[in-house]
C-alpha cells in the first residue's frame, strides 16, 4: 500500500502529526531511527526488576491543550492523574516542610490566595507576589536571564528559591542564571490563566509506551498506516520535491514531515539542501541542556506524597511511584533538570548525591534499604533557551511538500511535550492544506 505522507521521528511531535493526519483518512508511514518509539520521551525495561521505566519523569500541565487532544484521540487521557487544583509539597534546604495549595475558588484568584496562605513565606514575599499576578510585565529587557527578570519584577530571594526557580528549571530545563527571562514569562502567562485547571499538574499513571507510543502505532495501523523502527531516513530534494531514502529503498511521498530532534537534522539532510542550510546551521549552533534521573527502589514506602519539591538542591524534585501505582515497595525517581553541573558524574556518585539529599529532606529514607538504583542521563534532553541562541525555525519550509515539527520549532514554548505536540498538529494542518492544493 502506498503511503501519501512520511513522518520522520516517532516522538510526541511525529506521532501527534501522524495520528492527526490518519484521523483525516491520510495514509502515513512513520520512520524511526531507533529500535523503539518515543524519542526523548521513551521507556526501557529494567533487567533486574522487569519494570517498564520511563527515561525521565514527565509532568503534564492542565494548560497542555494540544497534548490532551492528542491523548483523547488515542483514548489514553484516562491514564493521566490531574490534580483537582494546584498543590505542591515543598521541603526547603533547612528541612522545613510546607504545602502550596490553591483553594477551590475562581482563577486566577485561586493562585494568589493559595500563595498568600503559604506558610513558608513572609509578608514581604506575599507583597512581592502581587507584582506577578498577571504573569509579569512584557517590557523587560530580552537579554535578561530568568533571575534578572524575576529581580526586575521585585521578587524576593525567598520566593525565587522556593517558588520561581523550581518552576523555571522544571519548565525550561536550564539554570535561572542562563535561561531567558522572557521565555519564562511566556510560560507563566500560559499557565496562570482564567482557567483554573490550567495550572494543575498531571502525572502519568502508565509507562510512556502505554500512554502514547504503542497506542499511536495501533491507531495508525487501523487506518492503513505503518510504523517502521531501525529506519534511519535521509531526505534529499530532487527537482524541488523531497525524497526519502531508507537503506536501499527510495520513497516518493506527496509530503514529508521531519519531526526529528534539532540535533539530528544534519543526519537527516546529509546533502544540506540550499533551502534548509540556515535551518541546519541554526540546529548545529543550538546548545543542549541535560536532565539526570536517579531511580531508587526502596524496601518500603518513604513518603506519602506523589511528588515533592526540593528547592536549593541538585535534585529539585522527587516522585514516588508507590503513591501512583500502589506497589509493595517504593520506586522513587529524583530529577535534576538543567543538570550540566552533574551530568558527567559517575553513576554511584549520582546515586549517593540523590540519597544524601533525600535523607536530609525526608526522614523515612534514612531507615529504608535501597534494593536497586538506575541512573538515566539525557545529555541532550532539551535545547537551550539562553539569550542569544539561534532563532527557532517555522514549520513551513520553502521546499514544496516538506515540513518540520518538533519542540524546537518556533511554537512560542520552551522544550516541552506541549511544544512538540503543538508543532506536530500544526504540521499536520499544513500538510492537509498542501494535499488539497495539489
Amino acid at each position: 500500500m502506498t503511503h501519501e505522507v512520511i513522518v520522520i521521528g516517532a516522538g510526541f511531535a511525529g506521532l501527534s502529526a501522524a495520528t492527526s493526519l490518519a484521523e483525516q483518512g491520510v495514509r502515513v508511514l512513520v520512520l524511526e531511527a531507533r529500535p523503539s518509539l518515543g524519542g526523548r520521551a521513551s521507556v526501557f525495561t529494567d533487567p533486574a526488576t522487569g519494570e517498564r521505566v520511563d527515561n525521565g519523569q514527565h509532568v503534564l500541565i492542565g494548560a497542555y491543550r494540544e497534548t490532551f487532544r492528542f491523548l483523547r484521540r488515542l483514548g489514553t487521557e484516562k491514564h493521566v492523574y490531574m490534580q483537582p487544583g494546584l498543590a505542591v509539597d515543598i521541603i526547603d534546604r533547612d528541612g522545613r516542610a510546607s504545602r502550596l495549595a490553591c483553594p477551590a475558588i475562581p482563577a486566577p484568584l485561586h493562585l494568589l490566595v493559595g500563595a498568600l496562605r503559604w506558610n513558608a513565606i513572609g509578608w514581604r514575599d506575599r507583597i512581592a507576589l502581587l507584582r506577578m499576578r498577571h504573569g509579569g510585565r512584557r517590557d523587560a529587557d530580552p537579554r535578561f536571564t530568568v533571575r534578572e527578570w524575576l529581580e526586575w519584577h521585585g521578587q524576593t530571594a525567598r520566593l525565587i528559591e522556593l517558588l520561581w526557580e523550581p518552576l523555571a528549571v522544571a519548565s525550561l530545563n536550564q539554570s535561572i542564571d542562563e535561561a531567558a527571562g522572557e521565555v519564562f514569562g511566556a510560560v507563566l502567562r500560559r499557565t496562570f490563566t482564567p482557567e483554573r485547571n490550567d495550572s494543575s499538574l498531571g502525572l502519568v499513571q502508565r509507562p510512556l509506551d502505554e500512554l502514547y507510543t504503542e497506542p499511536s502505532r495501533a491507531y495508525l495501523e487501523r487506518r492503513g498506516g505503518a510504523v517502521s523502527t531501525n529506519s534511519q531516513a535521509c531526505v534529499h530534494v530532487e527537482h524541488g520535491r523531497p525524497l526519502v531514502h531508507v537503506r536501499s529503498h527510495t520513497f516518493r511521498p506527496r509530503a514529508v514531515i521531519c519531526a526529528a530532534a534539532w540535533f539530528a537534522l544534519p543526519s537527516v539532510f546529509q546533502d544540506r539542501p540550499a533551502a534548509l542550510v540556515s535551518v541546519i546551521d541554526a540546529a548545529e549552533s543550538t546548545a543542549a541542556s541535560p536532565i539526570v534521573t536517579v531511580n531508587l527502589w526502596f524496601d518500603r514506602p518513604v513518603t506519602a506524597s506523589v511528588f515533592v519539591g526540593l528547592p536549593g538542591r541538585a535534585n529539585q524534585w522527587v516522585f514516588d511511584k508507590h503513591a501512583l501505582f500502589g506497589e509493595a515497595t517504593s520506586h522513587v525517581s529524583t530529577v535534576s533538570s538543567g543538570a550540566a553541573a552533574i551530568v558527567s558524574h559517575g553513576n554511584q556518585q549520582l546515586v549517593n548525591l540523590a540519597l544524601d539529599e533525600l535523607k536530609a529532606a525526608i526522614p523515612e529514607v534514612r531507615s529504608a534499604v535501597v534494593r536497586r538504583a538506575v541512573v538515566v542521563r539525557e545529555k541532550r534532553a532539551t535545547f537551550s533557551v539562553a539569550p542569544g541562541q539561534p532563532a527557532r525555525p517555522p514549520g513551513q519550509t520553502s521546499v514544496p511538500g516538506l515540513f518540520l515539527a518538533g519542540d524546537w520549532i518556533d511554537t512560542g514554548l520552551p522544550a516541552t511535550i506541549e511544544s512538540a505536540v503543538v508543532s506536530g498538529h500544526a504540521a499536520a494542518r499544513a500538510v492537509t492544506e498542501f494535499l488539497k492544493s495539489g
